[in-house]
């Protein structure tokens, strides 16, 4: 096997990779809040689960995006042989999904931990608290187009 592989191999290592450590630690983050709450009222389970999975769409996007680059370079079934520089290709490729995905994973984590907190107060104002953690998703979504648009253009 060629560098080539070895680098687009690692390059979707990293966008998996990223985006689940991000999506584990904001999960982890509003999840620790959220299971207080519902130490005191069980009832509001329903109301604060979706702050708390919110956070684990970046692992989903980081696997998209290491699936994309996987099938690209034919690593499901016969590879294709890659040169170093098309290899590095692969990997910048990569970088947007898996940075984006870390960061902005702890950040919603972080603001759906502050909307699980505001929810125990308030129940009716639990969506507005969805719609904080959606406006960080956004940035989320912009790194796994960026790395489409490059998945594009790969050789």
């Amino acid at each position: 096997m060629g560098d080539g592989i070895l680098l687009a191999m690692a390059g979707a290592a990293l966008a998996a990779f990223f985006g689940g450590v991000g999506s584990a630690i904001g999960v982890g983050l509003a999840g620790r809040v959220a299971t207080g709450v519902l130490a005191e009222d069980p009832n509001k389970f329903g109301k604060l689960f979706l702050l708390v999975a919110l956070p684990g769409t970046q692992g989903f996007y980081g696997f998209l995006g290491a699936i994309l680059l996987i099938a690209k370079a034919g690593l499901l079934a016969n590879p294709k042989a890659l040169t170093l520089a098309e290899g590095f290709q692969y990997f910048i490729a990569s970088i947007p999904v898996g940075l984006a995905g870390i960061v902005s994973a702890i950040h919603q984590g972080k603001v759906c931990a502050a909307g699980v907190e505001m929810g125990a107060k308030q129940p009716e104002a639990t969506m507005k608290a969805v719609i904080y953690g959606a406006l960080v998703e956004t940035y989320a979504i912009l790194g796994l187009l960026t790395t489409i648009f490059l998945w594009l253009k790969l050789p």
